[in-house]
């Protein structure tokens, strides 16, 4: 090839892309903005600060990195309480909205204002910190009402837009296409997250992300990130996802999950030969909770899951998706492959051993006891034999500025008795909760790394 061919192949194929790209980037969304803006709101939080971050206050950089971060210096008029912001959107025409559980946690005041300037106090009617999801009321009627879209039938390469309030502007569009569906981030399954392109920003949390028909797709909840800037990956919870949180927290004020019993892994391409299969596919089952609901259908070790009520699953987070959005004492019908062989199972799902709601508003009431602000769940017989405890419950998440949280109690920790009561597993755990009364002092009993310790936890 000439050079004068080379150049003019450059340059057509220099056009093309730029042809490409002008017309990704020209879709015109203005109509939409002016139609769905309305229904979209910035979220004022008044929060109460963590004691690491009263500690960040109080002592300089300098003198932290020189003595550690314990040193102690004389105390400061400090304000015990921040301002942060976010985004929320209508769902309902009678004041409900959506936003992040980050966003509102620990808040205690949340303040909407709407694209007419009106500012209205805001109730946390539950918060689920586990899929970032929460669910704000203001008293009234007649709000905008925003439609919610099929994420089902969300392609990859589509165009979105997102609104909200990045750094605190309020009413920012900001549009890109769809990068990936049925994302994980960080390990977490609970959430098939939409990857997009969407430039998003501290702001822009909770915020709605729409399809070209100006349907929510999906609630922007969080970026990857190197810089703590935006660098071209935004995830969103579908929206799907999110209305059943949303309907959960309405109706029980917390999320009842379901629970099989299995831990899994995604087949690669070693694997998918191994298991003659014509191409990587499925959930791998690693180990079976005994006890559990996987264990009493006979599922192994071993055994992929090769489809669910009917539906093929691709991969891991597929069959999770699906098992989270199951009601709990519900039938399902797996396909597994076990020894080259294709066979059908059947499992009573139960329910998810979870201690405690993520977060629930102040003003409602628990009637299984005291929200420790917590989640557990069961020790496997490999935990327990590793441990060398006979029983016991682990701690999976604790929610800042909980009951749990100030007793120092940690994720990872195991609670293996309550006022020297023995707790055995986690229906144990919640029985005994039940009975706390406001401002007694409990001893915890725990086993962090091998250690034993006993913390004393106030009711309040």
């Amino acid at each position: 090839m000439n050079n004068s061919v080379l150049k003019q192949s450059v340059y057509t194929a220099v056009l093309s892309t730029a042809a490409f790209g002008t017309q990704a980037a020209t879709v015109d969304f203005s109509n939409l903005v002016a139609n769905v803006s309305p229904a979209v709101v910035s979220v004022s939080v008044t929060k109460k600060m963590t004691e690491q971050e009263l500690l960040q206050q109080q002592v300089p950089e300098l003198l932290r990195r020189f003595f550690g971060p314990n040193i102690m210096v004389p105390q400061q008029a400090i304000p015990q309480e921040k301002n942060s912001y976010g985004t929320a959107f209508f769902v309902d025409k009678n004041g409900y909205l959506l936003t992040n559980h980050h966003v509102i946690e620990n808040a205690s005041k949340v303040t909407i204002t709407l694209n007419d300037r009106r500012e209205i106090d805001a109730t946390v009617v539950g918060s689920d910190e586990r899929t970032d999801v929460a669910l704000l009321k203001v008293k009234g009627n007649d709000y905008p009402e925003l439609k919610v879209g099929n994420v089902d039938q969300l392609r990859v390469g589509e165009a979105v837009l997102a609104i909200g309030s990045p750094f605190g502007f309020d009413y920012s569009a900001s549009a890109g296409i769809v990068s990936a569906k049925m994302r994980n981030v960080t390990g977490e399954h609970a959430v098939p997250f939409i990857q997009t392109d969407v430039a998003m920003n501290p702001g822009n949390s909770g915020g709605p992300l729409f399809n070209q028909r100006g349907e929510v797709v999906g609630v922007n909840s969080r970026i990857f990130s190197g810089t703590g800037g935006y660098m071209g990956l935004s995830f969103s919870i579908p929206i799907d996802v999110a209305m059943d949180v949303a309907e959960q927290l309405k109706k029980n004020g917390r999320v009842i999950r379901s629970y099989l019993g299995v831990q899994l892994q995604d087949i690669d391409r070693t694997l998918a030969e191994s298991y003659r299969l014509a191409k990587p596919e499925g959930a791998l089952i690693t180990q079976v909770t005994p006890n559990s609901p996987a264990a009493r259908a006979g599922l192994r070790a071993g055994d992929v899951i090769l489809q669910l009520n009917g539906n093929p699953i691709r991969e891991t987070a597929q069959l999770l998706n699906f098992l989270n959005r199951t009601a709990p004492q519900q039938v399902i019908e797996l396909q597994v492959l076990r020894n080259d062989q294709r066979q059908r199972i059947s499992a009573m799902l139960s329910t998810a051993p979870d201690a405690t709601p993520a977060q629930q508003s102040s003003n409602k009431t628990n009637q299984q006891g005291p929200v420790l602000g917590i989640a557990i769940r069961n020790l496997s017989a490999d935990e327990l034999r590793h441990s060398g405890l006979k029983g016991g419950v682990l701690v999976q998440e604790v929610s800042r500025g909980g009951i749990a949280a100030e007793a120092r109690i940690q994720a990872g920790d195991i609670i293996t008795a309550l006022n020297n009561q023995s707790i055995q597993n986690s229906q144990a755990f919640i029985a005994a909760v039940a009975q706390f009364k406001k401002d007694q002092v409990v001893r915890v009993s725990l086993m962090r790394k091998n250690q034993a310790m006993i913390v004393g936890m106030r009711i309040r």
